[in-house]
């Protein structure tokens, strides 16, 4: 009995002085009003021009953490620091289990704590599916007018060449990449094209902290290749023209939470440089601290820290494009997050054939969502060799259909050109919905989905013939919506007659909400409480918006 209790004491012991990683998350940003009224601190002039165009106002989520409380803890010696989010208002820590929750009661800016390992949450929940670790696939890949050359294929089974002919190669458009690496993008022939034009805009190393992001693993490298390298008449990616931010956020060599923080992290710099599409190759489900393994009931969206800083950066205005997995062969079969996320675009794997690929992970999502939504080629995809700087087709995985369709949905959102010339562009319009529904709506599959292919192989003529139709239309019902007059001092009247399902919303230049009539009746509108200055009214009807600028004297 005497040597059974001293093992269990030890065993007590060890859990308690194990470093454990929690997310503290805080209740408040003191500094928010300072801030928003000075929103360059916060976002880039491209980013805050593209939250205009998507009308999206500033709000919290957009205020960094706040910096006192953040000093506060990285100066706590029982815990050591390793990541914030600003979109989630959380500091990522690590410590003994006694020394974090004594942070509770010793900060009273704390609002909750979260522990990656979910027993010792006060509502921590069940294990659920047991899961293996799998350290090599969490990075998704496998062993096995242009001249495309060897893309020709992989871009023309989703009719990614229509788009081209209709100029539309990605220009105007920045995508990021959040991966694990990116060796030799500074020096391979394969990438002098986006070098010479200055293409490459910047990038950080989250996972060493530090601005060399032409190292650690080369599967980024490969990654990038499917979307921007371009040898003539052998090679082209599928957004040739657009500029890249390249970020490192997983650390290859081990598998922990925090590179969901990393990630996190990543997303909220290419948010604020003005970013729209991320391509992430990178999924999480298991980690080298079993505690810490997600479940199939984690697979909602909604769960894991990663898919709840997705679900923000959608809101946004950022497009998310992300490989669902490759575990369509192995007892845990389902996607990892973020691909769980409602708002992100998750790519399954097809063959050169566009037969499905064996390995590609399936849906659906916990909750009964359709993931993957859309496929492409992954198996044995077109790339360039990090090492050699020669195309090679000996690696698969979702990590390559991924970037394949991320860099034609940079160029199907390629709207200020297109679009402009089409007379069918409208500032304050948000595009984002129309562009995913007519990508899905394009596949193969829409109308009978299943559990691996999801909605299938998009057809991109499609798409942006449709796309173009759905943002005619919201201009035909919507042109007819004026005011006057405008300057305004007291009232302004809509001259429209027809206000079925009409709502308006007032905003400052600042997004704050100063006034909201949800049902609309009459053309006469009273503003006379607003202070002099510039507005943004809103205008909904159904799905459709129209904003106007007001001018209140």
């Amino acid at each position: 009995m005497k040597k059974l209790l001293l093992f269990l004491c030890l065993i007590f012991c060890f859990q308690v002085s194990a470093q454990e990683d929690v997310w503290v998350f805080i209740k408040d940003k003191p500094q928010e009003t300072s801030f928003l009224s000075n929103p360059t601190l916060m976002l880039t002039q491209r980013a805050l021009d593209r939250r205009s165009k998507l009308n999206i106002p500033l709000d919290s989520k957009d205020v960094p953490v706040d910096e006192a409380y953040y000093n506060q803890l990285n100066n706590d010696k029982t815990v050591t620091v390793l990541g914030k989010s600003k979109w989630l208002n959380a500091v990522h820590v690590q410590g003994e289990v006694a020394a974090i929750n004594t942070l509770m009661s010793n900060y009273s800016f704390i609002a909750s704590i979260e522990f990656a390992n979910k027993s010792l949450n006060l509502n921590g929940k069940s294990k659920g599916k047991t899961i293996t670790p799998n350290h090599y696939n969490k990075l998704n890949e496998t062993l096995t007018d242009f001249n495309y050359g060897a893309t020709d294929n992989q871009i023309k089974m989703l009719k990614g060449d229509y788009l081209h002919q209709q100029e539309l190669t990605g220009e105007g458009q920045i995508i990021a990449i959040i991966d694990a690496g990116f060796p030799n993008v500074n020096t391979l022939d394969a990438f002098s094209r986006i070098r010479d034009n200055n293409q490459i805009l910047g990038g950080y190393n989250f996972a060493d902290r530090n601005d060399n992001f032409y190292t650690r693993n080369s599967h980024g490298t490969h990654v990038l290749s499917s979307i921007a390298a371009y040898i003539k008449d052998e090679y082209v990616g599928t957004a040739p023209d657009a500029k890249f931010y390249l970020f490192i956020s997983e650390i290859s060599e081990t598998e922990t939470v925090l590179e969901e923080t990393l990630w996190v992290e990543a997303a909220e710099r290419a948010d604020s440089l003005g970013v729209d599409v991320i391509n992430t190759s990178l999924g999480y489900t298991t980690y080298d601290n079993p505690n810490h393994n997600h479940t199939y009931a984690d697979m909602d969206g909604k769960t894991t820290f990663i898919s709840r800083g997705a679900e923000i950066g959608a809101s946004r205005g950022l497009l998310l494009v992300n490989a669902v997995g490759n575990d369509g062969t192995q007892s845990w079969k389902y996607m990892g997050a973020p691909a769980d996320a409602a708002s992100v675009i998750s790519v399954g794997a097809v063959n050169s054939s566009g037969n499905i690929a064996s390995f590609s992970s399936f849906g659906p999502t916990s909750d009964g969502r359709v993931k993957p939504e859309i496929l492409g080629q992954g198996q044995n995809p077109a790339l360039i060799d990090y090492s050699s700087g020669e195309i090679t087709t000996s690696s698969s995985g979702t990590s390559f259909s991924s970037p394949i369709m991320a860099g034609l949905i940079a160029c199907l959102n390629q709207n200020e050109g297109f679009l402009l010339k089409a007379s069918l562009k409208k500032s304050g319009e948000n595009y984002n919905d129309y562009l995913k529904t007519a990508i899905y709506e394009s596949a193969d599959k829409f109308k009978n989905p299943t559990d691996q292919h999801g909605y299938g192989i998009p057809n991109f003529e499609t798409a942006l013939n449709s796309y173009i139709a759905s943002l005619s239309l919201i201009q035909d019902e919507l042109i007819n919506f004026k005011i006057s007059p405008n300057p305004v001092q007291d009232r302004f009247t809509i001259s429209t007659d027809d206000f079925e399902d009409v709502s308006i919303q007032i905003y400052t230049i600042l997004g704050k909400k100063v006034f909201e009539k949800a049902v609309v009746t009459s053309k006469n509108i009273d503003i006379s409480f607003l202070n002099t200055g510039i507005y943004m009214l809103k205008i909904s009807k159904g799905n459709q918006q129209k904003n106007i600028k007001i001018i209140k004297q």
